[in-house]
């Protein structure tokens, strides 16, 4: 049973232009909608599948209410029952109810995130409240809250009620949820936490929507391809490609997107032109017109101050950040501040041997010199990573195929958890750039899940790389008589915004591109791994700051020699990247990293500090005097800055949360050494803890406590300082 709204991240905008995708009028009788294939179950192999093309956007409105209506009628079932309290007729009934409102959820967060264009916008500002105020009458059912404090206290106070250790924690998380969720609160109160939780809802649609349009509405247009230079062909021709898709108003076009951006602030020699697309891209939303985001911050952030205040809790972050692994703010802020002046003063290093670079350059073009800007950083971070390792990454890009790295992130599947990713091509999809695998155990063919691909940008489709389940597992045996949970395999996707290649030419990427590749297919191991009984505690439905940690474990198989002399090969030639080049990357591997933890850092520490807050402010001022107190340099920006920060502003999902990549990361350089010191990332061995204590497990062990019987210890935070080069 979920108790979230639709998620942040796939909250975005969508377009509904695939021819199979109906356009029939909308059905306006109830009991026609009640037969839509909306609210029935999937059809199809392997448990069903969801029926892209069997759907009608003109359905999802009366669709919800109908869904919403069936969900809390099941609800009220359970909680005014006669019987008495138990686990199975309580928390295993919960576990089981909604299904029709969570298969349609995903059929729209598809939709919201993906395909976002025509009635989706509207369709948000509608549906999102509605479910606001379905998750609230759930935690806020005073009848269905006594059952679960009654079961809880049987269990844990009285102990006259035995149970397993996966359902004991089932119910002492779902007891605590209601707790934290206001279910102890007076009726008047219950009433005013629906009010701010609804407008929430609303706030949050509205602010992804003006980010979406954002995107759309700024690009960079450039005819002239003298202005150009420095930039490789691959990239012309995804800018041309670009052009054509929004209007062709010139030859060339910057898109408003980092996929985009990023390969030209690194590689254009072109300054003012890269200054055009660095303020493009991090002024979106902060142009004080329509679509300027600052007054929905400063009314969400003090409607979460209100929240937390009427819930018991000093500040939105502490109420955050209760069931974290980090567990208070001053926790997170402890690591975080341990970090931040390390990366500091490597980014003044960095800085000054790019100004030497600038100058030098300057000198001998006789021109006046320039001081180091933020849309230069990325510009001449290239020129000294060419100077000291006499490595260009523009070397290296020949050789990072999208369809080859795909395929090498399928074989580390396979050579490390013994996974096989095999195409199907007769299941429906949502656009005809997604391709569907069936992933089977290649021991004896077993059927694992669905992994779903969407790997290109579109309009209507959020920015950003992002991993979803349209289906978790559950039925995992526990209790070979206990058949009140369903089997069910997963259903995954991973969806990113690749700019596509001109017809014929294959896909190129940056490295960093093909780091997030390996990154969200991590979360997708996770979910297709899971092997638990209960579906609230299946696959990624862990802790915040404990979910990174799988997926940027296996961002290090892309470094492997294993992966990159095997799939890293030539887009002309098909020679594999040689040693040489091979050498020069595992030398440069710890080169930028303060640009990359200050740009990130420099995020999380904000986020922190903001949701501490409990008075109204000025959002830009907010902005520029955090960055000023904790000794931001001025020559690189935050990577998200607060008008455009989605990560905190689309749901409460990262908000005082977006710490958590670097408290994964410090789980995930500790658990990296272990690999390093079995000798191998393909340790067979090591691999296998991976899996049994990582990868399977879900919620039903304390993730403190998964760690430690991965790494036969706590994890040493060491090891962070060291991965980033800081440790001296």
């Amino acid at each position: 049973m979920r108790f979230s709204v639709v998620p942040a991240s796939f909250l975005a905008v969508i377009v509904l232009v695939q021819p199979s995708f109906s356009q029939d009028p909308a059905v306006n009788n109830s009991s026609a909608t009640e037969k839509s294939p909306l609210l029935q179950p999937w059809p199809g192999p392997h448990g069903g599948v969801p029926p892209w093309n069997e759907v009608r956007v003109n359905e999802f409105a009366e669709a919800f209410d109908v869904a919403i209506e069936e969900a809390e009628a099941e609800i009220d079932r359970i909680a005014n029952q006669d019987s008495a309290p138990t686990f199975e007729n309580t928390i295993v009934a919960m576990e089981t109810a909604g299904e029709t409102l969570h298969r349609l959820e995903v059929l729209f967060d598809v939709h919201a995130g993906n395909l976002n264009v025509g009635p989706i916008p509207d369709l948000e500002r509608s549906v999102t409240p509605k479910l606001a105020a379905y998750s609230d009458s759930v935690t806020q059912n005073a009848a269905l809250f006594a059952r679960i404090e009654a079961i809880h206290q049987d269990v844990f106070d009285k102990q006259t009620v035995q149970l397993n250790d996966d359902a004991k924690r089932l119910l002492d998380e779902t007891f605590k949820s209601f707790v934290r969720r206001g279910a102890r609160l007076s009726d008047e109160d219950k009433a005013k936490l629906s009010q701010i939780n609804t407008r929430l809802a609303r706030l949050f649609t509205d602010f992804n929507q003006n980010v979406l349009e954002e995107e759309k509405g700024h690009v960079t247009w450039i005819d002239d391809e003298s202005r150009l230079s420095g930039i490789s062909e691959s990239t012309r021709d995804a800018m041309a490609v670009a052009a054509k898709e929004k209007g062709g108003k010139a030859k060339f076009a910057v898109t408003n997107t980092r996929s985009s951006m990023d390969p030209f602030l690194t590689n254009a020699d072109d300054r003012e032109l890269r200054e055009q697309v660095w303020r493009n891209y991090y002024f979106r939303a902060d142009h004080g017109d329509e679509h300027d985001n600052k007054s929905i911050i400063r009314e969400i952030l003090n409607l979460r101050a209100a929240r937390a205040k009427l819930l018991g809790y000093p500040t939105h972050a502490h109420w955050r950040m209760e069931s974290t692994m980090a567990g208070t703010p001053d926790r997170a802020m402890q690591l975080m501040m341990k970090v931040w002046p390390h990366a500091v003063k490597r980014v003044a290093t960095e800085v000054a041997d790019m100004q030497a670079i600038a100058d030098a350059e300057m000198e001998a073009a006789g021109k006046p010199k320039i001081k180091i800007e933020p849309w230069d950083y990325r510009y001449y971070a290239e020129k000294v990573r060419q100077d000291k390792y006499d490595l260009d990454m523009a070397e290296v890009r020949p050789y990072l195929q999208l369809d080859r790295l795909t395929e090498a992130m399928m074989w580390c599947a396979d050579e490390l958890f013994g996974f096989e990713f095999r195409p199907v091509n007769d299941l429906p999809v949502f656009h005809p750039d997604v391709t569907v695998y069936e992933v089977v155990q290649k021991t004896d063919g077993s059927h694992v899940g669905l992994f779903y691909l969407d790997p290109f940008a579109r309009e209507g489709k959020r920015s950003g790389a992002w991993m979803m389940d349209y289906r978790g597992q559950s039925g995992w045996e526990l209790d070979p008589d206990d058949s009140n949970v369903p089997v069910r395999t997963p259903i995954v996707s991973n969806n990113s915004n690749f700019v596509p290649a001109a017809d014929g030419k294959p896909v190129l990427i940056s490295w960093d591109d093909a780091t997030t590749l390996f990154h969200e297919f991590g979360h997708a191991l996770h979910g297709l791994s899971s092997r638990v009984h209960y579906p609230s505690q299946s696959g990624t439905n862990v802790a915040r700051d404990f979910v990174e940690f799988p997926s940027q474990v296996l961002e290090h198989w892309l470094s492997t020699p294993e992966v990159l002399t095997k799939y890293a090969t030539h887009h002309e030639t098909g020679e594999p990247m040689p040693q040489q080049l091979l050498d020069k990357i595992e030398a440069s591997s710890k080169f930028n990293s303060g640009f990359e933890t200050v740009e990130y850092l420099a995020c999380a520490i904000l986020d922190m500090k903001l949701h501490q807050l409990n008075g109204d402010i000025d959002i830009s001022e907010f902005e520029k005097s955090a960055l000023d107190e904790i000794g931001m340099p001025d020559e690189l920006p935050m990577r998200h800055r607060l008008p455009h920060f989605s990560h905190l502003f689309s749901s409460d999902s990262y908000s005082a949360g977006y710490y958590s990549y670097l408290w994964s990361d410090a789980l995930t350089a500790d658990a990296a050494e272990m690999f390093e010191q079995a000798g191998s990332y393909f340790d067979e061995a090591t691999a296998s803890k991976l899996f049994d204590h990582i990868l399977s497990v879900g919620d039903t062990v304390d993730p403190a406590e998964t760690y430690r019987n991965f790494r036969g210890r706590d994890v040493d935070t060491e090891a962070l300082l060291r991965k980033r080069g800081f440790a001296d």
